[in-house]
């Protein structure tokens, strides 16, 4: 299991806190985000506290921020509604699959009894044994790995990024009888992760 290191930037706490709440009301309130623990976890978790320092200044677009080696810092707007679709508690084991920042499983670590953050080319390799309650992916996927589905205890959920007909999408699903089924909820931009790309398929002319 690995985390991924931070660079601080130097930004007074002042500004990043008017930044923070700029994007509350601007971004999550008038998109439907209002639940308090989403809310209070987003304004206190600052943005560019997780990208290098050249990057800081778009800590708070609507945007993702794209870095090296695949990594990403999602638009504002997928933390909150995945945020609000995990609704983690504090018995959950949650497992947090990285966009490579950290800043997804700072978010969560207070709201869950335990968090266990890994990257997501260890996540898609993954050989699980019921150990999660909750698994969140910081990024829209094309296939859930069998491993990784069975990291979910009986009846633990996972919340994720889908990509579906080249449209991304936030999902959630249930592990019940063994198996997971992922159903889209709505339609968000959110970065694809490589790691988890579906096989190619041959066609025929």
């Amino acid at each position: 299991m690995s985390t991924m290191t931070t660079t601080q930037n130097p930004v007074g706490p002042a500004d990043t806190k008017t930044a923070r709440r700029a994007m509350i009301d601007s971004q999550l309130r008038t998109s439907g985000v209002n639940e308090e623990y989403v809310l209070a976890r987003m304004l206190a978790v600052p943005r560019e506290d997780f990208l290098p320092a050249q990057k800081a200044a778009q800590a708070y677009t609507d945007r993702a921020v794209m870095l090296g080696e695949g990594g990403h810092l999602a638009a504002p707007l997928f933390y909150g509604k995945l945020l609000l679709e995990a609704a983690p508690t504090p018995e959950a084991r949650v497992l947090v699959v990285s966009g490579g920042t950290g800043y997804l499983a700072a978010l969560i670590a207070p709201l869950a009894g335990t968090v266990t953050e890994v990257t997501a080319a260890e996540a898609a390799g993954l050989q699980g044994a019921g150990e999660y309650d909750l698994i969140v992916i910081d990024g829209a996927i094309e296939q859930l790995p069998e491993g990784l589905a069975a990291a979910l205890a009986d009846n633990g959920r996972i919340v994720t990024g889908l990509v579906l007909r080249q449209v991304t999408r936030l999902a959630s699903g249930r592990r019940v009888a063994g198996s997971v089924t992922l159903q889209p909820l709505e339609d968000l931009g959110i970065p694809v992760l490589p790691a988890f790309a579906a096989p190619k398929r041959w066609t025929f002319a």
